[in-house]
């Protein structure tokens, strides 16, 4: 078990890394320190904001379950969005749109 822990913190430090490089092989004007790794796998490096931290783990108007990280390399849960499916899978009846 904790040589799979090692692979997954090496391989979140590899991502920041990577990150990291891409935004330094840019020219200074143009460092925005966000985007995504590999063209798939979103980060932001830009300091944390209530708002990114509130859209990540709880936005009704953003329909996707995973939602980029607020801060790091990666997705987070959109809770409100894991509630409604959870709701939908567990109640007959419960209209996808509520």
């Amino acid at each position: 078990m904790k040589l799979r822990h090692g692979r997954w913190t090496a391989l979140g430090l590899g991502l920041v890394g990577a990150a990291v490089l891409q935004e330094l092989r840019k020219p200074t004007a143009e460092r925005t320190w966000h985007g995504q790794v590999l063209g798939v796998i979103p980060y932001d490096l830009r300091p944390p904001a209530w708002s990114r931290v509130k859209a990540e783990w709880w936005n009704p108007a953003d329909p996707r379950l995973l939602t980029p990280h607020a801060f790091g390399v990666g997705w987070g849960v959109n809770l409100h969005q894991a509630v409604r499916q959870a709701r939908a899978s567990l109640t007959p009846g419960f209209a996808a749109s509520s």
